[in-house]
């Protein structure tokens, strides 16, 4: 296996195929690199070098007792890409790894080309008076106490449910994206992954004003897990040079279910 080791110890786990500009990829929770399968093999067949980590205390990666936020994972994503000396570089994000990517770009846009956020949770995704369509305090805790509890059936409830939008009228399940999303959830720690809803309460909005690169915002309308109007157009507004494309109907995990549409507009934006 491929990993590089942080300056704290932590052995992290990548995946780098291909060659050409290179495209990195920031996985949601609890997942791991295993989830953007479906873009690594489309990229890598349109000339791109794909590259996807295991974020610390997911999958493949160490599982340490300490750095489980925001701030240490993107200082994981920075010793990455200086270790393989990526430059020029698409960013993409789904969900937590949407505020990874944004404070990450914030941070290093020498490296940067582009980025999109997908489904993801900037500039924040809890209700307040200024974000009536967050997630109440109670959703969070119900994570919470999904994880601390039976968390290998909470993992089933999951993508059976809100996740892939299997529990809206007319869905029609699939049993292995279920239990592909449950095998990589708990390949990860139950430590790293109480600790990511810290993350989901922080605000990203100081993190996106000072992007200046191109900015793809994509989200479904019908997201339960980050509402659409929770996030997505706040965060274009704050964008300086961001670009917003919706998508009715589809769900949080949409970069699975509908891969057929969400690739080729991808590339269209990688392209432009």
């Amino acid at each position: 296996m491929s990993t590089i080791t942080t300056t704290d110890g932590v052995n992290i786990f990548y995946k780098d195929w291909g060659s050409g500009q290179p495209i990195v990829f920031s996985h949601g929770w609890p997942l791991t690199a295993d989830d953007w399968d479906a873009q690594m093999m489309f990229f890598l067949r349109h000339g791109y070098r794909v590259i996807a980590h295991d974020r610390r205390g997911h999958g493949r990666s160490d599982q340490p007792n300490t750095g489980n936020d925001m701030d240490t994972w993107v200082a994981d994503l920075a010793a990455l890409t200086e270790h393989l000396d990526l430059r020029d570089a698409i960013h993409i994000g789904h969900s937590t790894g949407g505020g990874e990517v944004a404070r990450y770009v914030a941070h290093h846009q020498a490296r940067v080309a582009k980025a999109a956020l997908v489904a993801s949770l900037t500039p924040n995704m809890y209700r307040s008076d200024d974000n009536p369509s967050g997630q109440p305090p109670e959703w969070f805790e119900a994570i919470r106490a999904g994880v601390l509890g039976n968390r290998s059936e909470f993992y089933r409830f999951v993508p059976e449910n809100p996740f892939y939008g299997y529990n809206r009228d007319g869905a029609k399940p699939s049993e292995a994206i279920i239990a592909n999303w449950w095998r990589q959830g708990m390949a990860g720690g139950a430590l790293a992954h109480y600790a990511t809803v810290d993350s989901w309460l922080e605000d990203y909005t100081e993190d996106l004003k000072k992007i200046t690169v191109p900015v793809l915002v994509m989200h479904g309308e019908a997201d339960q897990v980050v509402p659409f109007a929770s996030s997505v157009p706040r965060a274009v507004e704050l964008l300086k040079n961001g670009s917003l494309k919706t998508y009715p109907g589809y769900p949080h995990g949409m970069l699975t279910t509908h891969a057929d549409v969400l690739n080729p507009d991808l590339l269209s934006f990688i392209r432009s």
